[in-house]
């Protein structure tokens, strides 16, 4: 019979197990050596930026006048004057370091028992956190010594070093928490340590490559530090998923009295078939994030198009390679209690989604309105989200000493950590109009050879105090003068992100349902079945969307899971979230919705063909969806805001999406539509039909002359 991709791949890999394995091991240790003697490269503040403030950096980046990092240190004491004598301990000691320029006298508080002592870090401020730990060293001796006053630091170097130091620490721990928690996870899946490895070795392998070919490819297009982690996250939660998708099928014909060739043979053309679909539109989902206008997401979508497409190609090509050399091998390392239970697994899932199943298919109208109502409860509280570009105080939690440090200096010295920095360039800065201009403000730094000036301008009101430096202060000093005025520093960076952010999701979010459904179209040559799979996404993005909220911005629960509210969601992570559920949600939608076509074909009724897909599909859902909920977990544990609401955000989608969406929901409302499912409108009859059926066995070889008879590849 014709083959699809997928067998062919799969056959010619099992034939050719040696060239594949070793082809594979040669591509990982290629991508990952060549990768990591590049290094990656991560974008400037310019590039991170958008609007005015992108425009601002750039005017000094393209003038050659680096940006110094500031710091802040304020010394606190019971009585009036008396920070006095350690103020002058810290200005001596922070001088020796000479890593530091502009060291200004101590500027006393209104009641006078604290004093700010400000500086700068020499040289860029993109290193500085590199150059920054002998003045930390400084301060903390004088901190230690004299305990009779509080000292507080906090700056970009600072927060930058602590930043650097933390993502480290972090990746670390769910690099190691979230592997062994997988393999244990495949280990009760499979009962076998060989099976349990094999998903694990290959989300692994391929996270390595997609590691060296992104470092590769930040010398084109600059990225966040950040995305490492993402692409670890998505890289290793797929890669797993993917692979187990493909040897569960296999094992399960198997397990159905084939011969190995058939089996891998029959998991190649239909869980393979799945994974390539899966991958391809998890991977085009994600190209919709170049169209946000953000350099930010353009490296998010180049990371996870990567490593997905790696993940994608292993499972395909090297996975039906090893499991034809091992053969039955793979089951080797069996636990005897784990075993034992497995044996039993296959029947005990598909009884217990059977048992679900039954007043789900009997009543469908009320289970699709019950689990609609109960996805609109969970995403109600996603209609007060706010969001900003959480500065590194809110990311680091309100306990930490950065935290404390930057709480205290901001109450003390209102807009002194975060001041706008207002950049004015002119045909000639020292025109006598632009002079008088600049002369209205304080804190003027003029270079005159780049014909540009820097302006520091406090804002102890944030936003407000930003939105009337922008449209009044600044127009009623500049208009007139032919001098150009643009604000940058954290606030308004955070503002002009986010208004990129409202204009670019309208695109993003048009083109991944238009994707998704042309997708879904040409894969099940059905137009209701591309609908319902965008209505179920949005439903699991919205539910997400509400959690996130009710957790991080309210702070409902945070406790719980060591977190806390901080009255906002980062801004880059509604999109991030709404493309990554968009196309992982296609990881389980076309596993389950494939059986079921597969089942449809064989001539059963839709409902008898959604209670046996869904039936053997059950196991691997379940065990995927726990997988990929433990690993998104294991962010949602670490110290960044930003990766703990990502984490849980992720977690709690699929976790919504392998039950009430794929158990419920989906089941009830295909037994609403009944036939109308498969219905293919008259104009789209010509689109090519994919093979959802299960691949006929192929006739038993003749035997030879001398009365053997000939086997495909086994282990």
């Amino acid at each position: 019979m014709r083959r699809n991709l997928a067998a062919r791949i799969g056959v010619w890999s099992a034939h050719h197990r040696k060239t594949a394995i070793l082809g594979w091991l040669l591509f990982v240790v290629l991508a990952a050596g060549i990768g990591g003697a590049s290094g990656m490269v991560e974008m400037t503040d310019a590039e991170n930026g958008a609007g005015d403030s992108a425009r601002a950096e750039q005017i000094l980046s393209d003038a050659g006048l680096s940006h110094r990092a500031g710091e802040l240190v304020m010394v606190s004491a019971a009585e009036p004057d008396g920070w006095r004598t350690a103020a002058r301990e810290l200005s001596t000691a922070i001088g020796k370091t000479g890593e530091v320029t502009g060291l200004a006298a101590p500027v006393p508080s209104k009641d006078g028992k604290d004093a700010l002592i400000t500086f700068e870090m020499k040289g860029d401020a993109a290193t500085s956190a590199d150059r920054v730990q002998p003045v930390l060293d400084a301060v903390a001796g004088v901190r230690e010594d004299r305990t009779d006053v509080t000292v507080h630091q906090f700056g970009e170097a600072s927060a930058g070093k602590w930043l650097g130091d933390l993502l480290s620490e972090d990746f670390k721990q769910a690099e190691f928490t979230a592997v062994p928690l997988a393999l244990g996870i495949l280990l009760v899946a499979f009962g076998a340590v060989v099976a349990a490895l094999l998903p694990v070795g290959l989300a692994l392998t391929a996270c390595m490559a997609a590691f060296g070919l992104l470092s590769l490819a930040s010398h084109q297009l600059h990225l966040f530090q950040t995305t490492y982690s993402v692409m670890f996250l998505m890289g290793f939660a797929v890669g797993v998923d993917y692979c187990l998708f493909y040897l569960r099928r296999e094992r399960d014909e198997r397990a159905a009295g084939r011969d190995a060739e058939t089996a891998l043979r029959i998991a190649a053309a239909t869980s393979g078939r799945a994974v390539l679909v899966s991958g391809l539109t998890v991977m085009v989902a994600m190209a919709g994030m170049f169209l946000s206008g953000l350099m930010l997401f353009k490296g998010f979508a180049l990371a996870t198009i990567i490593v997905v497409f790696i993940a994608m190609l292993g499972s395909v090509t090297v996975l039906p390679a090893l499991l034809s050399w091992l053969g039955d091998r793979v089951d080797a390392g069996r636990v005897p209690l784990l075993n034992r239970r497995n044996k039993r697994g296959k029947k005990e899932s598909g009884r217990i989604a059977g048992k679900l199943l039954r007043p789900v298919l009997s009543k469908p109208k009320f289970f699709a309105a019950v689990s609609v109502v109960v996805l609109l409860v969970l995403a109600a509280p996603a209609l007060g989200m706010k969001t900003e570009e959480l500065g590194l105080e809110k990311q680091f939690g309100s306990d930490s000493e950065l935290s404390v440090a930057y709480r205290h200096i901001s109450e003390t010295f209102p807009g002194g950590p975060d001041p706008a920095q207002v950049v004015v360039e002119a045909d000639d800065i020292a025109a006598p109009a632009v002079r008088k201009a600049l002369a209205g403000f304080d804190k003027v730094t003029v270079h005159r050879a780049q014909n540009v000036a820097e302006i520091e301008v406090p804002l102890p009101g944030g936003e407000a105090d930003l939105a009337g430096l922008r449209e009044d202060r600044l127009p009623a000093a500049f208009d007139g003068t032919g001098a150009r005025a643009y604000v940058t520093g954290e606030v308004a960076g955070s503002v002009d992100f986010n208004d990129q952010l409202k204009r670019g999701i309208v695109p993003v979010f048009l083109f991944i349902t238009a994707v998704t459904f042309l997708l879904m179209l040409f894969c099940f040559r059905s137009y209701v079945i591309a609908v319902t799979s965008i209505l179920l996404n949005l439903l699991s993005v919205a539910a997400a969307y509400g959690v996130m909220t009710a957790v991080f911005q309210h702070g409902w629960g945070a406790s719980l899971i060591g977190s806390e509210g901080v009255g906002a969601i980062e801004s880059w992570m509604p999109l991030f979230v709404l493309v990554v559920l968009f196309g992982l949600s296609m990881d389980y939608h076309v596993f389950v919705v494939s059986r079921i076509r597969e089942a449809h074909g064989r001539g059963l009724s839709t409902r008898a063909a959604i209670d046996e897909g869904i039936r053997r599909t059950a196991g691997a859902v379940t065990g995927a969806a726990v997988i990929m909920v433990a690993v998104f977990s294991v962010f949602g544990t670490l110290s960044m805001q930003d990766m703990q609401q990502m984490g849980v955000g992720l977690a709690v989608a699929v976790l919504l999406d392998a039950t009430i969406v794929r158990m419920v929901l989906l089941p009830s409302v295909m037994a609403l539509l009944g036939e109308r499912n498969w219905r293919t409108p008259r104009a789209l009859t010509r689109l090519p039909s994919l093979d959802h059926s299960e691949p006929e066995p192929e006739p038993a070889p003749a035997a030879m002359a001398d009365g053997t008879v000939g086997t495909g590849p086994r282990g």
